[in-house]
């Protein structure tokens, strides 16, 4: 009887072997003590010890300006490049990336939006409630 050839399987069967995309889109913090400032890069997962990234994307200042602005800056194109090529995007990335339009918003950001709301009412409440006292008084 001929033997039939072993044919690879497919990744989603569970027997197949999964050679994932080493590379990844994260944060890197530079800036000094209480000054955080974030590049944006591609990184070598398996090689992300004491190795420089492999490409800058984008930048990130998480400290607010004069105008209470959070300034970010990403090269798109450079992006949808990596992303297409399956590199993996962290967390916070892709939070900032669904805030920019680029992505579909993170579930995250609604979670945030939704419990800075409820702080914002309770605040007001009990303002309200201080108020009503001390106009009593």
């Amino acid at each position: 009887m001929p033997r039939l050839p072993r044919l690879s399987l497919h990744p989603s069967s569970g027997t197949g072997i999964i050679t994932p995309f080493s590379k990844a889109i994260r944060f890197v913090r530079y800036g000094c003590t209480n000054r955080p400032f974030y590049h944006i890069v591609v990184i070598d997962v398996k090689k992300q010890q004491k190795r420089p990234p492999i490409e800058q994307v984008g930048v990130y200042d998480p400290i607010p300006n004069v105008h209470n602005e959070k300034l970010i800056s990403f090269n798109f194109e450079r992006l949808q490049y990596w992303i297409a090529k399956g590199a993996q995007i962290s967390v916070p990335v892709a939070d900032i990336l669904g805030l920019a339009g680029f992505l579909p918003v993170h579930p995250r950001a609604y979670m945030r939006a939704w419990r800075n709301r409820r702080i914002i009412k309770a605040t007001a409440a009990e303002e309200s409630i201080c108020q009503a006292q001390t106009s009593k008084i």
